[in-house]
């Protein structure tokens, strides 16, 4: 009955030890010296749960084996202890383990060495031996690939099922072949879970990235194609004045020359993230390109009643639709009014056709993004309405 005893003992301890050396993904993935207590100290929740293997210990010390094998079976339980504890400390450096990256060599090295030290031990103590399948199962459920874990549940199982029923005193293994099961249930829900919240983070990430990429895109969109068009336009007047004007066209050059830094410097702020836009500054900076092009920019309302965050988005709808003016109004007069939660640009031009382009696509994507309802229609003046309101 003290087998029984020890042999119920090991499998209850060792069925809620195992699982924590490998199940927390994370936890591997960090350096080893980076100063946490856990990655310093982790070791001593191996060596914790280890003091359940008392009971193996136990059964090897009223063995009445050969002494060969009672010798053998410390070897194998030493090792055992050796392996199990190295396997948590390294975790890390397993490679995170089957669940969701391929098991490293070393991983499947440190899981056979278990079975060959576990496999030592049984002629020494027999049926005791069966308190190492907890953490063998453990080990290839959080450590190993999936069909390792099937694999290695259905041996465990079937080895338990046939020590209970077809040996001497079989139903002395009735407990732990009642924690196999149950172990073997836990592991297959818990691992099927981590490899579910690993796959979510994944799809975030690439979402993420996803969303990141457009939005550089549509910043780079709004800021070159800005900068481009007003080049452009100051480069015909150049060409204009160069004869009759030399003072402006150089005059006009020096604007080029400054806005084509600007662009760069912007891009490349654009790509870093950090870039960052004032109304005051980008009004200022449209009238100017309309200038360049003998449109009149009237301002109706102050910069200050739209909030910090509404003033950014709002920049960039302004720059865009400013673009718009400049490449297909024909317009003579652009009206930017401006509420506390409003802005409109409204000009005299041509009016609007109903196609959506990538800068109107851009600024409806900007609007959304910050909460806002955005709208571009024909004006009663027949020219173009672009709104946004929050």
């Amino acid at each position: 009955m003290a087998d029984d005893v020890t042999r119920d003992a090991a499998a209850a301890a060792a069925a809620g030890a195992a699982p924590a050396a490998w199940a927390t993904r994370g936890s591997r993935r960090r350096s080893v010296g980076s100063g946490a207590p856990w990655e310093r100290f982790g070791w001593l929740m191996a060596v914790v749960w280890l003091v359940f293997l008392v009971y193996p210990l136990m059964a090897l010390l009223r063995s009445d084996a050969a002494q060969g094998w009672i010798v053998t079976g410390w070897v194998g339980l030493g090792a055992f202890i050796v392996v199990y504890v190295a396997g948590f400390m390294n975790g890390m450096s397993f490679g995170g383990g089957g669940l969701t990256t391929p098991p490293k060599p070393i991983q499947w090295a440190a899981f056979a060495g278990l079975i060959a030290c576990a496999a030592l031990v049984v002629p020494s103590v027999g049926g005791a031996a069966l308190g190492f399948l907890p953490f063998i199962m453990s080990f290839a459920s959080y450590g190993l690939t999936r069909l390792a874990h099937w694999t290695t549940m259905a041996a465990c199982v079937t080895l338990t099922a046939v020590m209970l029923f077809f040996t001497p005193q079989g139903m002395d293994n009735l407990t732990i072949f009642a924690i196999v099961l149950l172990l073997g249930v836990v592991n297959t829900v818990s691992t099927s879970l981590i490899i579910r919240s690993a796959e979510a983070e994944q799809l975030g990430l690439e979402l993420a990235t996803s969303e990141a990429r457009e939005a550089v895109a549509r910043d780079v969109h709004d800021l070159v194609g800005h900068s481009l068009t007003v080049v452009s336009l100051k480069a015909q007047l150049v060409r204009r004045l160069v004869d009759s004007d030399p003072e402006r066209a150089k005059a006009e050059l020096a604007d080029i020359e400054s806005l084509t830094t600007e662009a760069i410097a912007g891009v490349r702020a654009t790509v870093a993230g950090v870039r960052s836009a004032a109304l005051v500054e980008q009004l200022a900076s449209c009238r100017d390109a309309l200038q360049s092009a003998d449109v009149v920019m009237l301002v109706d309302g102050d910069a200050a009643a739209l909030s910090p965050a509404q003033s950014l988005t709002a920049s960039w709808i302004l720059r865009e639709a400013t673009t718009n003016v400049l490449r297909h109004a024909e317009a003579r007069t652009v009206t930017v009014r401006i509420a506390p939660g409003n802005l409109a640009v409204i000009d005299d031009g041509a009016g609007y056709g109903g196609d959506e382009g990538n800068g109107v696509r851009g600024m409806r994507e900007r609007a959304t993004m910050s909460g806002a309802a955005f709208a571009v229609r024909a004006d009663e003046s027949g020219g173009t309405c672009v709104e946004v309101t929050w």
